[in-house]
């Protein structure tokens, strides 16, 4: 290429990562690539620029597969791809002569909604409908409820596990692509015993999908994974594309890495990134093997490591190292940054919980003082309610806050239940939904909800028959709208069909909800404008199951919201972000690493990579905090009834070393410390509650 500028932007490793496998004259070679890339390394501009220099070096942007673990993180890459391009061509056009050269990645997106889209374009030669339904988490767990109670196995006389567990069993064995027995034995042990009847409840669940031509999200991905079993479809899926380019290896499971396998057999044009480090989804299935075992599945593979990191301090970084050093297998790199030294990280010794939450707010507070605003600092833990003592802290002192990991979108009930009468619109033998929305009618229960439906059954299916049923309960005026509405959604042009469903719900809130709140009634709004987005009814459905808003909040009663907010975040859901300072809570043996992974090299290789990420979230300032004392139980918590937390089996000395040691020597003496109250005024409650009455 003549003109390769935006070359210029990155450093060597990344060039290296960017060109490979491009010669001079734009013919590409075989060798498969494995990028790893540290964190903070600048790992999305690598791969946005390979993306962008494939397509200035003549590969169609079309034939180039790009495969993320979230909408936002494809979109994120094709714009900067298109930034890229965009200035290369017009460079190369000269100085105000150039067009505009838009390009778009149309191939780019989760593995879930690729999947997704190649089963409707396959669904003929796969036996499927196109118009298959896809079921959320919540409604899943819910056809294997009714799955469950039709098979009559909650009333044995042992414990039958309930429908989450049922659906963590079942989605376990599929993405790990292992036998049940198996999956009981590692993972659920205590049901062990209800093995036969699971495998009965899996088949029952199966068949009922199949029967209303619905698809969860883990078959999304079996049923691709099966799809490329035949190698006539391989061959025609593989030969769409002659690039693949995989965000976040290291979160697949072994069903995604077996789709790669089929899709790049040899490895020819695939290129994959990510860090053995920041392995933290095993819980979900994925597997860290994909990534270690990386050379062996692709042999002859080239291997690229971004260590120079953009984002911490090399005093952040030399712990980061020294904790991960200390794993017992992955890629060795040593992070260094480009921000200078900074100051050294602290371990802060407290008391207890209370008084690490004391500690942290003052901190928080005097780093504002410094200029770093609130939304700039987070608080981190490993379970969320580590954080309790901390928000009751900040509500105290009025500090606004935010934090990660609440309700859902898709799990608010009004969400739940808009998108009820769209997918029964899209898809009338969809029970889940059709049982949610014939609900909604006031008087109508589950009893005739079920009624309902097999009278739309009845009648092949056709939503214009609701009209003609007469529930025995219940709201008949309201369920005639309701049917009609249904009915004319059923028939319209996208999007027309959303409003008057939206109109017609919007009118059951006040009496569905308490109290009456505008919040609701603003996220329908936004999700018919959202609609509006999409080029139907289906692909609406698909991206917003798939890739849901994180959370509700668009529209809030209040009305001003605080510009600054300090954040609180699972280490889990702080993946992928950066902060100018962090806090750590609630590091001791038994809760980070969690005491559930004591018996378990794997597990506690998890956890130390999970701190890892931890440590690697903060730019300048890195705070360790480690409360001495843990409360038996809450009601004792300024008693004397506690044990005293064990150091974390990760902070050992040479990890210690990058560290400077605090003890919070300011914590005020208890009154009650001791369990005995101190003398003074003393007054009659009983006495003045009595005196209400008489």
């Amino acid at each position: 290429m003549s003109d390769a500028a935006y070359l210029e932007d990155l450093n060597e490793a990344q060039r290296e990562a960017v060109t490979h496998g491009v010669t001079i004259d734009g013919r590409f070679d075989a060798d498969p690539l494995l990028v790893i890339a540290g964190a903070g390394s600048g790992k999305t501009q690598a791969l946005s620029h390979r993306a962008a220099h494939l397509i200035l070096s003549g590969v169609d942007p079309r034939r180039i597969l790009l495969l993320t673990f979230s909408r936002r993180a494809a979109d994120e890459m094709s714009r900067r791809a298109n930034g890229v391009v965009e200035a290369a061509m017009t460079a190369r056009a000269g100085a105000g002569k150039g067009q505009r050269h838009g390009v778009t990645l149309p191939w780019a997106g989760t593995f879930h909604a690729i999947g997704a889209r190649l089963l409707r374009e396959h669904a003929e030669q796969v036996g499927l409908d196109s118009q298959f339904s896809i079921l959320d988490r919540g409604d899943a767990a819910d056809l294997l409820d009714v799955c469950r109670q039709a098979l009559d196995l909650g009333r044995g006389k042992t414990r039958f596990p309930r429908k989450d567990t049922c659906l963590g069993i079942y989605s376990q064995v599929v993405n790990r692509r292992d036998t049940l027995a198996r999956v009981l034995a590692t993972r659920y042990p205590w049901c062990e015993p209800h093995h036969d009847a699971l495998k009965q409840l899996f088949a029952a669940y199966t068949e009922r999908k199949l029967a209303q031509s619905a698809l969860d999200y883990d078959d999304l991905l079996l049923f691709w994974a099966m799809m490329l079993e035949s190698n006539a479809l391989a061959e025609q899926v593989a030969g769409r594309f002659d690039q693949v380019l995989v965000d976040e290896y290291q979160d697949t499971n072994l069903l995604q890495a077996a789709i790669l396998k089929r899709l790049c057999p040899e490895g020819r044009g695939l290129c994959v990134v990510g860090d053995d480090a920041q392995a933290i989804y095993g819980f979900r299935a994925a597997e860290v093997a994909n990534i270690l075992g990386f050379a062996n599945d692709y042999p002859g593979c080239r291997t690229v490591t971004l260590a120079r990191n953009y984002r911490s301090t090399n005093a952040i970084l030399d712990a980061a190292n020294a904790l991960i050093g200390e794993a017992s297998a992955g890629y060795r790199k040593d992070l260094f940054g480009t921000r200078g030294t900074g100051i050294r990280p602290r371990h802060v010794t407290v008391r207890d919980s209370v008084d690490e939450a004391r500690y942290v707010v003052e901190q928080v507070l005097e780093r504002r003082e410094t200029g770093v605003e609130l939304k700039q600092q987070a608080v981190l833990f490993r379970n969320a309610h580590h954080a309790n003592d901390v928000e009751i802290e900040l509500i105290r002192r009025d500090i606004p806050f935010r934090k990660y990991g609440g309700l859902k979108f898709l799990e608010a009930a009004h969400v739940k239940d808009l998108l009820a009468l769209l997918r029964l619109a899209e898809n009338p033998r969809n029970e889940i939904a059709a049982h949610r929305v014939f609900q909604l009618v006031p008087g109508i229960g589950p009893g005739t909800a079920r009624q309902a439906f097999e009278h739309l059954q009845a009648h092949n299916d056709s939503l214009s028959a609701l009209a003609t049923f007469r529930p025995g309960r219940g709201d008949r005026t309201m369920w005639q709208a309701l049917a009609g509405q249904l009915a004319e959604a059923a028939a319209a042009d996208w999007p027309a069909g959303i409003e008057p469903l939206a109109r017609w719900y919007k009118t059951t809130l006040d009496e569905r909800f308490e109290p009456p709140t505008t919040a609701r009634a603003g996220d329908i709004d936004d999700l018919v404008r959202m609609g509006g987005q999409h080029a139907d009814r289906a692909a609406f459905l698909t991206d917003l199951t798939l890739d849901p808003p994180s959370a509700t909040g668009d529209h809030n009663d209040d009305a001003e919201l605080d510009e600054d907010y300090l954040v609180l975040s699972t280490v889990h859901s702080a993946k992928g972000r950066e902060w100018d300072s962090v806090y750590l809570l609630h590091v001791a043996d038994g809760t980070f690493p969690s005491e559930y992974s004591a018996d378990s090299d794997a597990a506690l290789d998890e956890e130390r990579r999970l701190m890892y990420v931890a440590f690697t979230r903060a730019k300048n300032a890195l705070d360790v905090v480690s409360p001495l004392r843990y409360y038996v139980t809450e009601q004792h918590r300024h008693g004397d009834r506690h044990v005293y937390g064990a150091t974390s089996r990760f902070l050992t000395p040479a990890v210690m070393r990058c560290f400077d040691a605090v003890t919070d020597a300011s914590v005020p003496a208890r009154a009650c410390a001791s369990g005995v109250l101190a003398a003074g005024p003393r007054v009659d409650l009983a006495a003045g509650a009595r005196a209400l009455w008489q």
